[in-house]
């Protein structure tokens, strides 16, 4: 089977970890008779160096073109100095638009060989942590009227029943494949845009009778990531507040740099992308962890091209990778088996192959 794949290696050390990812990527195609076609596009502080546009033309076009998007990481410091609109990080926000990718999945997963960097005591993670955070990601007010006057600025909270409708059902939909729970988190005790998601949500939720439902303040839902976190399946939230928490969540599994994800629209079209940033103050030097962006590469696998087997074959080599004592220095804790970014890339093509 052919699949055509868009490829934004961005900035930093995205280029770097997406090598890595498509290295997986030809290594799955060999062993189960797939084919992967990968264009290059740019976007990021990249595409404003060649081309003076943070995302140009070209590249929605490609992306509108393929089956699925793989991109690095965008920004840096090198790009600070420009206007709001035109720096690297709002390509995202446009592309994101621009393909209708309105539900972000962010596995938040604990691999019990990284448990020693948990900030969490043991007694309150047990055998570890499991949870998914499905993120509203083209609504509320990251895309809300917005001006500043003078000493006064304001940003604009909106959101309509049918997007809240579709990102609700794509959550009950996850859970119904893992734990059965959705806790649905928001500010209705002040917020109207809040109360209609409540509505919303429980409206949706007759649908998927066999699955839990329960509300959770945003406050409240931050504070019981770190005390209690294994009572969490499947969280569900608006655009900010999952900003917020999904990096949290990140955070008490132990490394950022272990996490994938990815932004689906309709028909499960997807971009996948690790959660982490460009890291330019490492960039070209071989230290970069390229596993959230192998194990993107992987969602896509499994969520857009409907590849389980081949997606489990990856998980599973970056699993056995860890196992054998394997790391990059951002994960490394007193293991001697430090490696650079190519070395790790290639040890889990060797357990695929």
């Amino acid at each position: 089977m052919k699949y055509n794949i868009a490829i934004i290696k961005g900035d930093g050390i995205g280029p770097e970890i997406v090598d890595e990812a498509l290295k997986v990527l030809n290594s799955i195609g060999e062993k189960f008779g797939h084919e992967f076609c990968f264009t290059e596009v740019l976007a990021g502080g990249a595409a404003i160096d060649q081309t003076g546009e943070n995302l140009p033309l070209e590249t929605i076009e490609v992306c509108k073109a393929s089956d699925a998007v793989l991109l690095g990481a965008v920004g840096g410091p090198k790009w600070d100095s420009l206007p709001g609109q035109k720096r690297p990080e709002k390509a995202l926000l446009a592309i994101r638009k621009e393909l209708n990718l309105y539900a972000n999945i962010r596995p938040a997963v604990m691999f019990k060989e990284l448990k020693e960097s948990c900030p969490i005591k043991d007694e309150i993670i047990g055998e570890g942590i499991d949870i998914v955070i499905v993120r509203e990601l083209t609504g509320g007010i990251y895309f809300g009227e917005r001006n500043t006057h003078g000493d006064y600025a304001y940003d604009k909270m909106e959101y309509k029943k049918a997007e809240i409708e579709r990102i609700a059902r794509r959550a009950f939909e996850i859970a119904a494949k893992r734990n059965r729970k959705v806790t649905s988190v928001d500010k209705s005790n002040v917020l109207d845009t809040s109360r209609l998601w409540r509505k919303t949500v429980e409206e949706v939720a007759e649908e998927y009778r066999d699955i839990r439902l329960n509300h959770m303040y945003v406050d409240n839902a931050a504070m019981q990531l770190v005390i209690n976190p294994k009572q969490f399946d499947v969280i569900l939230t608006g655009n900010m507040f999952g900003d917020i928490i999904s990096d949290e969540a990140s955070m008490i599994t132990g490394s950022i740099g272990m996490l994938p994800s990815a932004s689906l629209g309709d028909n499960n079209f997807g971009m996948y992308e690790p959660i982490h940033g460009s890291a330019p103050d490492i960039a070209g030097q071989n230290k970069a962890n390229p596993i959230a962006t192998i194990l993107s590469a992987a969602m896509m696998l499994r969520y857009t091209l409907g590849l389980e087997k081949e997606a489990d074959v990856v998980e599973k080599a970056v699993q056995k990778t860890l196992e054998e004592g394997y790391r990059t220095a951002d994960i490394a804790k007193g293991h001697e088996k430090v490696l650079g970014t190519r070395e790790i890339g290639k040890r889990i093509v060797e357990f695929i192959d």
